[in-house]
């Protein structure tokens, strides 16, 4: 017997699309074979997306729902439910990456970059889904 692999992080979104060319371009991330957008001016309303990584390994998938009320984190309101945590080198990488996020449409959540042993931000993706982002 084996135990399961993890293949992906699946979020949800109103706008497929748009959420993973967010993260594809946060991550350096490419389209799983066919889930590119397409070249000949056709519509694009995909319902399903993948992104993997240069070796091919999925990243993330994106699932079109109708209907999604963002977190207020840290209010308890609407919880959190799921994040994905990245990790970066030093606090200039760190710097670099949250201002690529907000360039690409992130808010800070939360910024925690005085505490020495761990400087982290907190952000939320274009669909209000929290990520962070941290000194490993």
């Amino acid at each position: 017997m084996e135990y399961p692999r993890l293949c992906q992080t699946v979020l949800d979104t109103t706008d497929c699309r748009g959420l993973a060319e967010f993260y594809r371009e946060l991550l350096g991330a490419q389209y799983r074979a066919g889930d590119e957008p397409p070249e000949d001016g056709s519509r694009d309303d995909p319902d399903w997306l993948v992104i993997v990584g240069a070796n091919g390994h999925r990243m993330l998938a994106f699932q079109k729902v109708e209907r999604l009320e963002p977190t207020t984190w840290p209010d308890p309101d609407v919880p959190m439910q799921l994040h994905v945590d990245m990790t970066v080198a030093d606090v200039e990488e760190l710097e670099w990456n949250k201002a690529r996020a907000e360039l690409l449409g992130a808010k800070v959540l939360l910024d925690r970059t005085d505490d020495e042993d761990e400087p982290l931000y907190v952000l939320a993706d274009p669909a209000g889904h929290p990520f962070c982002v941290f000194v490993k």
